[in-house]
């Protein structure tokens, strides 16, 4: 993974700072658009290869995007 967010946030309820490192490359399973993403914790790998979905605006952006070629 390539992209590290410049500064991480707060989770006050685990009392962790987490950090998201991304190649934000866009994935299609068949059934949902992602990103992969690695997940830190005050510096600690949590989990690799995280898939969280795009948000549907920027789904419909894309596709919208897309139509047009």
């Amino acid at each position: 993974m390539s992209s590290t967010a410049p500064e991480g946030h707060l989770i006050p309820g685990i009392g962790v700072i987490e950090t998201v490192e991304s190649d934000n490359i866009l994935r299609w399973d068949g059934s949902n658009l992602y990103v992969e993403q690695d997940v830190f914790h005050n510096g600690q790998l949590v989990h690799r290869r995280y898939r969280k979905r795009v948000t549907k605006p920027v789904a419909q952006a894309i596709a919208a995007i897309l139509a047009q070629h």
